[in-house]
């Protein structure tokens, strides 16, 4: 599984959002894209994802360009899971989840053992089975969350796109969320606001900022101070941590 993201351009109201992107995850790469609010990640998500289509550029998914494929067939292979995902009606955990299996239904087709079996076991997977008939409406942030990673795995597809998914979880959702993500033996291309979690997951980095690529590499080659001043405007240390052998910064604040 593999995605390429070619020199893409999007623009609205005669405004470049992003400028000649390009990067690529390839097969069961956890990839990061990072940068300041308003640096045109979730519109590269987006663009990525078939939401939106690129004025300019090309994005290929296992050699194929991924906006002239049929829907059901890039869904077969590429799931995403949204910050504004919004469910505006009443349905029950296990309803959300069997929207995964869409793609490989016929018109009006009714679920098959085979799909409740898959239900089960994406649900399973984000230990949410006991509220399969509970109201979705009705869980917190992070419960909906994991709803919605069930809700991919219930795709069959071999990539996941996640749009910032830790947003507006507590800490510990957010690594219990970013832990599943990181077991799942598939590709994940992920917009993150927290660097240091950006540095503990990512196995590859993409640094955005004013809607074109500033940097990439591997967490430890692109998290510098001089990037922290650059395109965050804040002062930081990055040391390698003791015990997970991965970079955190510290965030020096003026005083």
């Amino acid at each position: 599984m593999k995605l390429l993201v070619e020199n893409v351009s999007y623009s609205a109201n005669g405004k470049f959002i992003i400028d000649d992107i390009s990067l690529q995850a390839a097969d069961k790469q956890f990839i990061g894209v990072i940068g300041p609010n308003g640096s045109g990640k979730s519109t590269l998500l987006k663009n990525a994802s078939r939401i939106l289509t690129p004025d300019s550029g090309k994005v290929w998914l296992n050699g194929k360009g991924l906006h002239e494929m049929p829907a059901k067939q890039a869904a077969k292979q590429l799931a995403v899971v949204s910050q504004e995902a919004a469910v505006p009606f009443d349905f029950t955990v296990e309803e959300i989840v069997a929207m995964g299996r869409h793609p490989y239904k016929k018109f009006f087709q009714h679920e098959t053992e085979e799909d409740r079996q898959i239900i089960h076991e994406s649900l399973a997977y984000v230990d949410m089975v006991e509220y399969g008939q509970s109201s979705f409406q009705q869980l917190s942030g992070g419960e909906k969350q994991r709803v919605f990673i069930a809700r991919a795995l219930a795709q069959k597809a071999g990539m996941v796109i996640l749009d910032e998914p830790t947003n507006h979880l507590d800490i510990r959702h957010q690594l219990q969320l970013l832990d599943l993500v990181k077991k799942l033996p598939i590709t994940v291309l992920a917009a993150l606001h927290d660097l240091n979690l950006a540095a503990f997951y990512c196995d590859y980095i993409y640094v955005m900022n004013g809607g074109r690529m500033i940097c990439s590499g591997t967490p430890s080659a692109v998290l510098s101070k001089d990037m922290l001043k650059e395109v965050f405007g804040v002062d930081g240390e990055i040391q390698i941590h003791p015990r997970t052998n991965k970079p955190h910064i510290t965030f020096l604040a003026h005083v």
